[in-house]
């Protein structure tokens, strides 16, 4: 599984839900970068200086950590997938990834947010945890980036029929039971 949406609308908090509900691993590349800035790794460094313009990761250095990822063991059961693919490129790449394994994703579940909405949650998240990346001018700029690259992301699977679009805006239950229905429904559409 795939979980996208526009920054700020929850994909995270969602990831982790599902991923207790279903009980397969949540994969998050902003977690893994993140965690590589906190260690200063080479990785962490390189990829800091896009992170705090709110540029996305080139995607050699994302399809290495995602491949690397899904090569672990803790997948077998399932995953999903949080902030990557995020270009069509990488869709293209997590296909070969996943074709390598026989396996194809089932849903891609697609949070949607109005963008006031969504600099509105985002400037308060940075007043509560201090992240560097942000602002209102670098949210603004994600939010451009993400309608000019994800949603070509979105169109491509919404052909393949796999898309299930949900609004991210509500209580945080709410959603998440959205969300499962959804899974539910493309279940049932599998049998």
């Amino acid at each position: 599984m795939l979980i996208i949406g526009p920054p700020g609308s929850g994909k995270g908090t969602q990831a982790e839900r599902v991923s207790e509900r279903l009980g397969v691993v949540a994969i998050s590349t902003g977690d893994i970068f993140r965690a590589n800035v906190k260690g200063e790794t080479p990785l962490g460094i390189e990829a800091k200086k896009y992170m705090d313009a709110g540029d996305f990761v080139p995607d050699g250095v994302t399809n290495k950590m995602v491949r690397d990822r899904l090569s672990e063991g803790d997948v077998e059961n399932g995953f999903l997938l949080d902030g990557y693919p995020r270009t069509t490129a990488q869709v293209d790449y997590l296909d070969g990834i996943l074709a390598n394994s026989d396996e194809k994703l089932d849903v891609v579940l697609q949070l949607t947010a109005d963008d006031e909405e969504l600099v509105s949650r985002l400037l308060g998240r940075a007043k509560e945890t201090g992240r560097s990346d942000d602002n209102e001018a670098v949210i603004r700029h994600r939010l451009d980036l993400y309608h000019e690259q994800t949603e070509a992301v979105v169109a491509k699977y919404a052909q393949r029929g796999i898309l299930a679009p949900i609004n991210g805006i509500g209580a945080i239950d709410e959603v998440s039971d959205l969300l499962m229905a959804a899974i539910a429904d493309v279940a049932s559409a599998v049998r």
